[in-house]
């Protein structure tokens, strides 16, 4: 795997173009955190206390959060979920079938249908949330703050599995 290179969002972006760009450095930055790992080391779990979190568990959890909140709520898009109510740990596990290399390919996938949503969406419009109507800029940020805790999760478990730190 080759680093990619991450653009840091321009200063004279408007709010949208801006939350789009460190949705796009978020992205950028989870994929080069798998940089250097081999399968094994991947779907390492160092984390005691949470037994699923590999790194490429958590790719795959972004995935699936993308998925949900915005092809499904936002963008409307009849594609199946991601996600399994009776098991809260689900997208985080890695079938013995996927590998760095197909993780990843999903996640730019979903990150490529995600861009065009927001490109089509009205973000002032309002859509259905788990709580009822939520206007779909704060949907954005909710999903854009979770998008950046995991990554601060990716950093800690990276760490643990071969010492490697930074951005």
């Amino acid at each position: 795997m080759v680093l990619r290179d991450r653009p840091w969002p321009d200063d004279d972006l408007t709010l949208a173009q801006s939350v789009i760009g460190y949705f796009e450095f978020v992205h950028t930055t989870a994929v080069n955190k798998l940089d250097g790992l081999d399968e094994k080391q991947a779907r390492a779990t160092p984390l005691v206390t949470s037994p699923v979190m590999s790194p490429l568990g958590l790719i795959k959890h972004l995935t699936a959060v993308q998925r949900q909140h915005i092809q499904r709520a936002i963008g409307g898009q009849d594609l199946p979920s991601l996600w399994r109510s009776d098991d809260h740990d689900y997208e985080f596990r890695i079938g013995a079938d996927e590998t760095v290399a197909s993780v990843i390919a999903a996640y730019d996938a979903e990150w490529e249908r995600s861009q065009q949503t927001l490109r089509q969406v009205d973000w002032s419009g309002f859509v259905e949330g788990y709580r009822g109507p939520i206007r779909v800029e704060r949907l954005l940020l909710d999903v854009l703050q979770e998008s950046a805790r995991h990554l601060g999760h990716l950093d800690v478990v990276r760490e643990l599995i071969d010492g490697a730190r930074g951005e």
